[in-house]
Protein backbone atom coordinates (compact mmCIF):
# COMPACT_ATOMS: atom_id res chain seq x y z
CA UNK A 1 0.00 0.00 0.00
CA UNK A 2 2.81 2.38 0.93
CA UNK A 3 4.59 1.54 -2.30
CA UNK A 4 1.54 2.45 -4.37
CA UNK A 5 1.01 5.60 -2.31
CA UNK A 6 4.47 6.89 -3.20
CA UNK A 7 4.21 5.79 -6.83
CA UNK A 8 0.84 7.59 -7.13
CA UNK A 9 2.41 10.75 -5.72
CA UNK A 10 5.33 10.43 -8.15
CA UNK A 11 3.00 10.19 -11.17
CA UNK A 12 0.84 13.14 -10.07
CA UNK A 13 3.93 15.16 -9.12
CA UNK A 14 5.26 14.66 -12.63
CA UNK A 15 1.95 15.99 -13.98
CA UNK A 16 2.13 19.12 -11.79
CA UNK A 17 5.79 19.75 -12.56
CA UNK A 18 5.09 19.55 -16.30
CA UNK A 19 2.50 22.29 -15.81
CA UNK A 20 5.13 24.41 -14.04
CA UNK A 21 7.63 23.67 -16.83
CA UNK A 22 5.17 24.92 -19.43
CA UNK A 23 4.67 28.19 -17.53
CA UNK A 24 8.03 29.22 -16.03
CA UNK A 25 6.60 32.72 -15.66
CA UNK A 26 5.05 31.44 -12.41
CA UNK A 27 8.48 31.10 -10.82
CA UNK A 28 9.66 34.37 -12.37
CA UNK A 29 6.62 36.23 -11.06
CA UNK A 30 7.09 34.70 -7.61
CA UNK A 31 10.70 35.92 -7.48
CA UNK A 32 10.03 39.41 -8.88
CA UNK A 33 8.14 40.76 -5.85
CA UNK A 34 10.77 39.86 -3.21
CA UNK A 35 13.60 40.96 -5.50
CA UNK A 36 11.91 44.33 -6.04
CA UNK A 37 11.46 44.69 -2.27
CA UNK A 38 15.09 43.80 -1.70
CA UNK A 39 16.25 46.42 -4.21
CA UNK A 40 14.06 49.11 -2.62
CA UNK A 41 15.03 48.32 0.96
CA UNK A 42 18.76 48.05 0.26
CA UNK A 43 19.22 50.97 -2.15
CA UNK A 44 16.45 53.34 -0.97
CA UNK A 45 15.81 52.71 2.73
CA UNK A 46 18.91 50.77 3.75
CA UNK A 47 21.13 53.79 4.37
CA UNK A 48 18.66 55.23 6.88
CA UNK A 49 18.01 52.02 8.85
CA UNK A 50 20.11 51.19 11.89
CA UNK A 51 20.29 47.50 12.68
CA UNK A 52 22.81 47.72 15.50
CA UNK A 53 25.43 45.65 13.68
CA UNK A 54 28.46 46.20 11.47
CA UNK A 55 27.24 44.06 8.56
CA UNK A 56 25.60 45.22 5.37
CA UNK A 57 21.86 45.76 5.37
CA UNK A 58 21.35 43.16 2.64
CA UNK A 59 22.81 40.58 5.04
CA UNK A 60 20.36 41.65 7.74
CA UNK A 61 17.18 41.67 5.70
CA UNK A 62 17.72 38.69 3.37
CA UNK A 63 16.08 36.13 5.74
CA UNK A 64 12.86 38.18 5.74
CA UNK A 65 12.95 38.45 1.96
CA UNK A 66 13.28 34.67 1.71
CA UNK A 67 10.12 34.22 3.78
CA UNK A 68 8.30 36.75 1.60
CA UNK A 69 9.40 34.70 -1.43
CA UNK A 70 7.71 31.63 0.02
CA UNK A 71 4.56 33.59 0.90
CA UNK A 72 4.41 34.85 -2.68
CA UNK A 73 4.82 31.37 -4.12
CA UNK A 74 2.15 29.57 -2.14
CA UNK A 75 -0.57 31.81 -3.64
CA UNK A 76 0.00 29.89 -6.89
CA UNK A 77 -0.51 26.60 -5.05
CA UNK A 78 -3.96 27.70 -3.90
CA UNK A 79 -4.65 28.90 -7.45
CA UNK A 80 -3.67 25.56 -9.04
CA UNK A 81 -5.72 23.55 -6.55
CA UNK A 82 -8.72 25.84 -7.16
CA UNK A 83 -8.46 25.24 -10.91
CA UNK A 84 -8.31 21.48 -10.39
CA UNK A 85 -11.38 21.65 -8.14
CA UNK A 86 -13.32 23.67 -10.70
CA UNK A 87 -12.33 21.39 -13.58
CA UNK A 88 -13.50 18.28 -11.73
CA UNK A 89 -10.10 16.61 -11.96
CA UNK A 90 -10.23 15.67 -8.27
CA UNK A 91 -13.42 13.68 -8.81
CA UNK A 92 -11.92 11.94 -11.85
CA UNK A 93 -8.83 11.00 -9.86
CA UNK A 94 -11.01 9.62 -7.07
CA UNK A 95 -12.67 7.25 -9.54
CA UNK A 96 -9.25 5.72 -10.24
CA UNK A 97 -7.42 3.20 -8.02
CA UNK A 98 -5.03 5.76 -6.49
CA UNK A 99 -4.38 6.95 -2.95
CA UNK A 100 -6.90 9.64 -2.00
CA UNK A 101 -4.34 12.04 -0.54
CA UNK A 102 -1.81 11.60 -3.37
CA UNK A 103 -3.38 14.46 -5.35
CA UNK A 104 -2.84 16.96 -2.54
CA UNK A 105 0.66 15.70 -1.79
CA UNK A 106 1.57 16.18 -5.45
CA UNK A 107 0.45 19.81 -5.28
CA UNK A 108 2.34 20.34 -2.03
CA UNK A 109 5.58 18.86 -3.36
CA UNK A 110 5.22 20.87 -6.57
CA UNK A 111 4.95 23.99 -4.44
CA UNK A 112 8.07 22.95 -2.54
CA UNK A 113 10.09 22.47 -5.74
CA UNK A 114 8.88 25.74 -7.31
CA UNK A 115 9.54 27.72 -4.15
CA UNK A 116 13.03 26.29 -3.73
CA UNK A 117 13.86 27.40 -7.27
CA UNK A 118 12.52 30.89 -6.51
CA UNK A 119 14.56 31.01 -3.30
CA UNK A 120 17.74 30.13 -5.20
CA UNK A 121 17.02 32.93 -7.69
CA UNK A 122 16.54 35.44 -4.86
CA UNK A 123 19.75 34.35 -3.12
CA UNK A 124 21.70 34.70 -6.39
CA UNK A 125 20.38 38.26 -6.79
CA UNK A 126 21.30 38.97 -3.14
CA UNK A 127 24.85 37.77 -3.83
CA UNK A 128 25.06 40.14 -6.78
CA UNK A 129 23.88 42.95 -4.46
CA UNK A 130 26.66 42.20 -1.98
CA UNK A 131 25.27 39.54 0.36
CA UNK A 132 28.04 37.49 1.90
CA UNK A 133 28.01 34.70 4.45
CA UNK A 134 30.74 32.69 6.09
CA UNK A 135 28.25 29.93 6.85
CA UNK A 136 29.50 26.37 6.43
CA UNK A 137 27.75 23.44 4.82
CA UNK A 138 25.89 22.50 8.00
CA UNK A 139 24.69 26.09 8.46
CA UNK A 140 23.36 26.22 4.89
CA UNK A 141 21.67 22.86 5.40
CA UNK A 142 20.08 24.30 8.54
CA UNK A 143 18.79 27.29 6.57
CA UNK A 144 17.45 24.96 3.86
CA UNK A 145 15.73 22.78 6.47
CA UNK A 146 13.99 25.76 8.09
CA UNK A 147 12.86 27.12 4.72
CA UNK A 148 11.55 23.71 3.66
CA UNK A 149 9.55 23.36 6.87
CA UNK A 150 8.21 26.92 6.51
CA UNK A 151 7.25 26.23 2.88
CA UNK A 152 5.43 23.02 3.81
CA UNK A 153 3.56 24.83 6.60
CA UNK A 154 2.35 27.64 4.34
CA UNK A 155 1.61 25.26 1.46
CA UNK A 156 -0.70 23.10 3.56
CA UNK A 157 -2.39 26.32 4.69
CA UNK A 158 -2.77 27.27 1.02
CA UNK A 159 -4.52 23.97 0.30
CA UNK A 160 -7.50 25.03 2.43
CA UNK A 161 -8.53 28.15 0.45
CA UNK A 162 -7.65 26.31 -2.75
CA UNK A 163 -10.30 23.73 -1.89
CA UNK A 164 -12.93 26.06 -0.43
CA UNK A 165 -12.69 29.33 -2.40
CA UNK A 166 -15.49 30.32 -4.74
CA UNK A 167 -13.29 32.41 -7.04
CA UNK A 168 -9.71 32.62 -8.29
CA UNK A 169 -9.20 35.84 -6.36
CA UNK A 170 -10.43 34.26 -3.14
CA UNK A 171 -8.10 31.29 -3.57
CA UNK A 172 -4.93 33.36 -3.87
CA UNK A 173 -5.87 36.39 -1.74
CA UNK A 174 -5.29 34.51 1.52
CA UNK A 175 -1.53 34.81 0.92
CA UNK A 176 -1.59 38.61 1.09
CA UNK A 177 -1.77 38.85 4.92
CA UNK A 178 1.18 36.46 5.10
CA UNK A 179 3.24 38.88 3.01
CA UNK A 180 2.81 41.53 5.70
CA UNK A 181 3.89 39.41 8.68
CA UNK A 182 7.64 39.92 8.00
CA UNK A 183 7.11 43.69 8.18
CA UNK A 184 5.92 43.32 11.80
CA UNK A 185 8.90 41.25 12.87
CA UNK A 186 12.68 41.50 13.15
CA UNK A 187 13.01 40.97 9.38
CA UNK A 188 13.75 44.59 8.44
CA UNK A 189 14.39 46.44 11.71
CA UNK A 190 15.21 45.32 15.27
CA UNK A 191 12.07 44.79 17.32
CA UNK A 192 13.37 47.00 20.16
CA UNK A 193 12.75 50.07 17.96
CA UNK A 194 8.99 49.35 17.85
CA UNK A 195 6.27 50.74 20.15
CA UNK A 196 5.28 48.46 23.06
CA UNK A 197 2.21 46.62 21.68
CA UNK A 198 3.73 46.25 18.22
CA UNK A 199 6.98 45.00 19.72
CA UNK A 200 5.11 42.44 21.84
CA UNK A 201 3.35 41.08 18.76
CA UNK A 202 6.54 41.12 16.67
CA UNK A 203 8.55 39.20 19.25
CA UNK A 204 5.93 36.48 19.71
CA UNK A 205 4.89 35.73 16.15
CA UNK A 206 6.56 32.90 14.19
CA UNK A 207 8.33 35.02 11.57
CA UNK A 208 10.65 36.69 14.09
CA UNK A 209 12.07 33.45 15.48
CA UNK A 210 12.43 31.98 11.98
CA UNK A 211 14.17 35.11 10.68
CA UNK A 212 16.49 35.26 13.70
CA UNK A 213 17.42 31.59 13.33
CA UNK A 214 18.25 31.97 9.61
CA UNK A 215 20.15 35.21 10.23
CA UNK A 216 22.26 33.63 12.96
CA UNK A 217 23.01 30.62 10.77
CA UNK A 218 24.18 32.90 7.96
CA UNK A 219 26.32 34.91 10.41
CA UNK A 220 27.61 31.84 12.29
CA UNK A 221 26.24 33.27 15.52
CA UNK A 222 24.86 31.33 18.52
CA UNK A 223 21.30 30.24 17.80
CA UNK A 224 19.97 30.37 21.35
CA UNK A 225 16.30 29.46 21.61
CA UNK A 226 15.38 30.89 18.21
CA UNK A 227 16.10 27.67 16.32
CA UNK A 228 13.92 25.51 18.58
CA UNK A 229 11.13 28.09 18.64
CA UNK A 230 11.27 28.36 14.84
CA UNK A 231 11.13 24.57 14.42
CA UNK A 232 8.28 24.32 16.92
CA UNK A 233 6.27 26.95 15.02
CA UNK A 234 6.94 25.26 11.66
CA UNK A 235 6.13 21.74 12.87
CA UNK A 236 3.02 22.94 14.70
CA UNK A 237 1.75 24.82 11.66
CA UNK A 238 2.42 21.85 9.39
CA UNK A 239 0.52 19.49 11.69
CA UNK A 240 -2.49 21.76 12.20
CA UNK A 241 -2.70 22.83 8.53
CA UNK A 242 -2.37 19.21 7.32
CA UNK A 243 -5.19 17.99 9.58
CA UNK A 244 -7.52 20.81 8.53
CA UNK A 245 -6.62 20.50 4.84
CA UNK A 246 -7.25 16.74 4.79
CA UNK A 247 -10.53 17.23 6.65
CA UNK A 248 -11.71 19.81 4.13
CA UNK A 249 -10.52 17.62 1.24
CA UNK A 250 -12.44 14.57 2.46
CA UNK A 251 -15.61 16.57 2.96
CA UNK A 252 -15.33 18.14 -0.50
CA UNK A 253 -14.61 14.89 -2.30
CA UNK A 254 -17.23 12.96 -0.33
Amino acid sequence: MTRYFFSDIAVLLGRSLRHIGRSPDTIITTAITPIAMMLVFVYVFGGAIETGGDGKYVDYMLPGILLITVASGIAYTAYRIFLDMQSGIFERFQSMPIARSAVLWAHVLTSLVANLISLVVVIVVALIMGFRSGAGVLDWLGVAGILIMFTLALTWLAVIPGLTASSVEGASAFAYPLLFLPFISSAFVPTDTMPGPVRAFAEHQPVTSIVNAIRNLFAEQPLGDDLWIALAWCLGLVAVAYVFAMSVYRSKIA
